[in-house]
């Protein structure tokens, strides 16, 4: 069983497991985090309480005082790289993430979302920092997930979804998502269509590795954002 996690930051916020009384802040962060996200694709309060249920270890919120600022929610599961293809849907099931797997060996990171005003703060990288933690003191191979292309939506009339994606793999565009996930040290793995519901992304992921190996770096004011 995983250590109870805790990390204060360089500003005075705090890293740390997911409880029940964080629920309905939860609740509503996902509203202000994913407006343009599918209703039903959507976590809501009575979710987050059932996620404690089925894998507490995985679930992480960021506080400052008594107020959640940032927030993942994580599962085990394990995962063919030789048919990557999947969607949210598959994952959440419903948003009760009964897609876990107690005994998978990579960390799925369902989701991660960081308040508006809280962002260019590090926090996200703070909670892949947890996420990592959790990891190696699971002996897990590492990290997956599916990075929104959230940057694509507004993209979509001037390229392809592909030739966007090979922007990113090669450096030449940046995205408000992914390009902080890389920087953190995921690496592209595959595009994910109609992965998601949500026109920010056009529907479309990719899917991203972390491995184990890997240290993440440290987040704060001068470091990854």
């Amino acid at each position: 069983m995983a250590a109870p996690y805790r990390e204060v930051l360089a500003d005075g916020l705090v890293v740390t497991n997911t409880g029940p009384h964080h629920a309905e802040q939860l609740d509503s962060l996902q509203r202000i985090v994913f407006p343009s996200l599918a209703d039903g694709e959507r976590f809501k309060a009575a979710h987050y309480r059932h996620h404690l249920e089925l894998f507490a270890p995985g679930q992480f919120v960021v506080e400052d005082g008594h107020r959640v600022v940032a927030a993942t929610s994580t599962v085990r599961r394990h995962f063919d790289f030789a048919h990557p293809n999947h969607t949210f849907a598959e994952i959440i099931q419903g948003g009760w993430l009964t897609s876990h797997q107690p005994t998978g060996d990579w960390l799925y990171g369902a989701d991660l979302g960081v308040h508006p005003g809280y962002r260019g703060r590090g926090l996200a990288t703070a909670l892949y920092q947890a996420r990592h933690a959790l990891v190696r003191s699971l002996g897990l191979l590492g990290q997956v997930s599916a990075g929104m292309l959230s940057g694509f939506g507004a993209a979509k009339d001037r390229m392809s979804v592909h030739d966007y994606y090979d922007g990113l793999k090669n450096g030449s565009l940046t995205d408000p998502t992914i390009s902080v996930q890389l920087r953190v040290g995921f690496e592209l793995r595959g595009l994910l269509e109609n992965h998601l519901h949500d026109p920010l992304c056009d529907n479309y992921c990719a899917l991203i590795v972390l491995d184990a190996a890997k240290d993440v770096p440290t987040p704060g004011p001068s470091g990854v954002r």
